[in-house]
């Protein structure tokens, strides 16, 4: 246990060391300076703009940046979908897959396209090869940089003194993909590769067990998939057991190694903020209010899984740790890595929307399990996605700095910049957006026939399941409940929708937020300006972001995983 414990925190340590080099790199990358990559990199982008027409010195209003994402998106979507749909047709396919069913495969190119990553498939049983690299890994790479691109506009907008754009879409994904993602994931490719993930092209073998019986290996070109699948927050994993199959996280070190991946660039990119505004105390705000919340939520969900299950307990399980096992509740996680490297992992891959799992969160205990879900709810900015964290943390800024404004009876000011009653009614949107949906499309779920058919548990853990899969869809995170038959047109259709909803309406007040604070002149800091690079205003942030998912959330959650805790804990389940 105190092994583990020492594993979390060098990562922890690992991932502020990396963010503080990365944050000064990114900003150099996305204001054209040269970085040490230019000499091979450049002319390759200079390349692709001329191959496609892109000028890069055009600048775009926030409209017409919000139009080119959207079309990138559409267009991509429709490629995934047909690729899915005629797979049996296409090579790489060495297995002889057939053709992903309509509804599944509309369900899943949104998934992908909107970097949620939701899978309602086994991917070993359903994709080809081609369309795990084609289909899905191309999205990886794109929904990653368009997070990021949105992130990039948004720091630029607020940054600005005079302009009245907010960049180029085409230029920020471009540089996104060549200057960030892609070098990193070929040497994160090739580190997972060296420690046992599997990367090979060729078919599935077939083995002879120890029992003499033949059983077929399910294998393909995965080592660097699961790269990306972290850096870039997506998640969705080539097999079904995701980062618990030992072929995409082979062992304890790939675990935090993982971790590391997925955490990197959200606190790199609030570093990336404080250097682009001219204060790096500014990022560091932004990252420490981040940290907090996940190393809290990292720490209860550990402790709740290490302390076990009391079901188990009452049944004579031996729960406690020792030199020969973990202890704690270990239903459905892997020996390899214990409650503590779970619950940490779980944490991570829900306060970023990673959504990779290394074990199974159904078969978590009800507080363990309540921490990704509140992670999602919160509107994943603790660190959030890849770019997705920090413009959806800024939003959260915003307000803060509002109720500020309101308690020294002045106009809020963030950055110079007057936060005046439209930047506060478009914040206000995003924030509220996320629960008007999400407890919407809940309630519908628990009062028609055909969303009832989705829990395989009854009660309060049934009202989890739906719950915690409308969130993960909304929040793009990808991570569920697997007691959830999510492989229906119900579910299909309505997580669809879902996911497009939390990922691009979302992103339209926050641009139209963009375009605002582009066009505002920055006023000298006075006597009652409320600072925000302050541990203050850090713990003003965190105060927020808690009250605004428990005061939203809380009714909810009282239904779900807090009535079945008591329950649990009053003998009344079997858990």
């Amino acid at each position: 246990m105190i092994v583990d414990i020492i594993a979390v925190a060098v990562t922890f340590l690992a991932v502020f060391a990396g963010a503080w080099f990365v944050g000064p790199y990114l900003h150099r990358v996305f204001t054209g300076q040269r970085v040490f990559l230019s000499p091979v990199v450049r002319p390759i982008e200079r390349g692709l703009y001329r191959l496609s027409g892109i000028r890069e010195d055009h600048e775009q209003t926030w409209v017409v940046y919000l139009v080119a994402m959207l079309a990138v998106q559409v267009v991509s979507l429709l490629i995934s979908y047909v690729i899915f749909r005629i797979q049996d047709h296409l090579p790489l396919n060495p297995q002889g897959l057939g053709p992903v069913a309509p509804d599944l495969a509309f369900n899943t190119a949104v998934s992908f396209t909107t970097n949620t990553n939701w899978q309602n498939y086994a991917g070993e049983q359903t994709m080809s090869y081609l369309s795990q690299m084609l289909g899905l890994a191309t999205h990886n790479f794109l929904s990653a940089a368009t997070g990021i691109a949105l992130a990039v506009a948004l720091v630029r907008a607020i940054a600005s003194r005079t302009l009245q754009t907010i960049g180029n879409f085409y230029v920020d994904a471009t540089r996104a993909v060549l200057y960030v993602l892609l070098p990193i994931s070929i040497v994160a490719g090739l580190i997972l590769a060296s420690q046992g993930a599997i990367q090979t092209l060729g078919g599935y073998p077939a083995v002879h067990t120890l029992e003499g019986a033949t059983q077929t290996i399910a294998v393909g070109p995965f080592a660097f998939q699961e790269a990306i699948k972290d850096l870039g927050n997506n998640g969705g994993g080539p097999f079904n057991a995701n980062s618990a199959h030992p072929f995409e996280n082979p062992n304890g070190f790939t675990n935090n190694f993982e971790i590391f991946l997925e955490l990197l660039l959200p606190f790199g990119l609030a570093v990336m903020f404080g250097r682009w505004v001219g204060n790096v105390r500014q990022g560091v705000a932004i990252g420490g209010a981040m940290a907090i919340v996940l190393i809290g939520a990292a720490g209860i969900a550990a402790g709740a899984e290490q302390a076990g299950n009391p079901a188990l307990t009452r049944a004579g399980a031996d729960q406690v740790s020792s030199a020969t096992q973990a202890g704690g509740n270990m239903e459905g996680k892997s020996v390899r890595f214990g409650p503590i490297q779970s619950g940490f992992f779980a944490a991570s891959t829900t306060g970023t929307s990673t959504g990779s799992v290394d074990s199974s969160h159904d078969s978590f205990t009800p507080i363990g399990g309540m921490v990704p879900l509140v992670m999602m709810q919160l509107g994943e900015v603790t660190p959030g996605g890849v770019g997705a964290g920090l413009y959806g943390m800024l939003m959260f800024a915003v307000i803060a700095v509002f109720i500020a404004g309101l308690m020294v009876g002045r106009t809020p000011e963030y950055l110079g910049k007057k936060i005046e009653s439209r930047e506060v009614r478009l914040a206000s949107l995003t924030l509220l957006l996320g629960p008007a949906v999400i407890l919407g499309f809940t309630a519908i779920s628990v009062l028609v026939p055909a969303g009832l058919k989705g829990p395989l548990n009854p009660g309060a853990h049934g009202f989890t399941e739906i719950l915690y899969a409308l969130t993960s869809q909304f929040a793009n995170n990808g991570s569920a409940f697997a007691g959830l038959t999510g492989n229906t047109v119900y579910y299909n259709t309505l997580g669809g929708a879902d996911m497009w909803i939390g990922r691009f309406l979302f992103v339209i007040p926050l641009l139209a937020l963009a375009g605002s604070l582009a066009g505002k002149r920055t006023a000298p800091a006075g006597r009652g300006t409320f600072a925000t690079d302050t541990p203050l205003f850090a713990g003003l942030l965190v105060g927020v972001v808690l009250i605004v998912g428990a005061l939203t959330f809380f009714p909810a959650l009282a239904l779900g995983p807090l009535l079945e805790h008591f329950q649990l804990a009053a003998g009344q389940l079997a858990h």
